[in-house]
């Protein structure tokens, strides 16, 4: 799919969130700057009417934004291997009773779970964005 401009991109954000449920892991890979996390800020705002509180991961790994249903958002970039993963917690990140976004999840393959989706991101910057929606 090809998004022109941010509104639409973030409409088709809204529209995949529409299809999530409890226990989805989606593994959202892209460039730096492909907007992985307005991605996220799409999909909660979709999901819990706001996006209050919707910020990259990059530096403490793990946001968890309450409502119904939970949604947490990771992000791999600076986790150097399964060891700092598991000494994070990051895997008890996977609660079936939650909705999962990992950004990066290129980083630590071994951590994403052999049913999650996977959305591709290509684009950056002000450019078009093509996205790519893969179903285990």
């Amino acid at each position: 799919m090809r998004a022109q401009g941010l509104d639409a991109f973030e409409r088709l954000a809204a529209e995949f969130a529409r299809t999530l449920a409890p226990g989805n892991v989606v593994a959202l890979a892209g460039e730096l700057g492909s907007g992985k996390t307005t991605f996220v800020r799409a999909v909660v705002r979709e999901l819990h009417g706001h996006d209050r509180g919707v910020a990259s991961p990059t530096f403490v790994f793990w946001h968890r934004y309450p409502g119904k249903p939970p949604i947490e958002h990771l992000d791999l970039y600076r986790i150097e291997g399964p060891a700092e993963a598991a000494e994070l917690g990051l895997e008890e990140s996977f609660d079936l009773g939650s909705i999962v976004l990992v950004e990066w999840p290129e980083r630590l393959p071994a951590l994403i779970p052999p049913h999650a989706l996977r959305v591709e991101i290509e684009g950056a910057g002000d450019e078009p964005r093509s996205l790519t929606f893969e179903h285990p």
